[in-house]
């Protein structure tokens, strides 16, 4: 080989190493998730509990129905998630909905690793489910499952709103002021 060649395979391998170095040291964000044909951001079906706030905020906001941007201070309350695996509590993420980038926020975002949900809307006629939460958050959540966990044949997700069971799709529950929500599997 000559000179130029050697060069040019140096620099090569240097790019290459240095585009590797440094990337798995931020461990509080989740690994961009995979995108389906069309830009589509994919539910996490598979990954197991704790699952971190992903660092795709805006795409998973808009699939969520919502944007970022400045809060709103017409409608401002706090639902609080407990998700529960096999009797162990799982720890809901700070900076859900929140783009790790700029700081903005979407209208229903995590600050703290608490639970506390923030609902911080524009009109106070909008309606935010737990849907919307999970597909910011990156993990599936359905009937059956939670992330990669599924329910055993005869169990489903049990999910109850300031102790009342509730039935149907948990993705459907209306987000509310004051309101205690469990999400459990197991």
């Amino acid at each position: 080989m000559n000179r130029p060649t050697l060069a040019a395979l140096g620099v090569s391998a240097a790019l290459l190493l240095s585009s590797c170095a440094g990337t798995s040291s931020d461990r509080s964000a989740a690994p961009a998730p995979p995108q389906a044909a069309g830009g589509t951001v994919v539910m996490d079906s598979t990954s197991m509990p704790p699952w971190a706030a992903p660092s795709d905020a805006p795409e998973r906001a808009a699939q969520a129905g919502l944007d970022l941007g400045p809060m709103g201070m017409a409608e401002h309350y706090h639902p609080v998630l407990r998700v529960v695996i096999d009797g162990t509590d799982v720890p809901v993420p700070p900076n859900i909905g929140v783009d790790p980038t700029t700081g903005a926020m979407s209208a229903v975002h995590t600050h703290e690793d608490d639970g506390t949900i923030h609902i911080e809307a524009d009109s106070d006629d909008e309606v935010f489910t737990l849907g919307q939460f999970f597909t910011e958050w990156g993990v599936m959540l359905t009937p059956d499952q939670i992330g990669g966990v599924r329910a055993e044949p005869g169990q489903r997700v049990e999910v109850s709103s300031n102790g009342k069971p509730v039935t149907g799709d948990p993705a459907d529950l209306r987000l509310e002021p004051d309101q205690q929500i469990v999400v459990s599997l197991g």
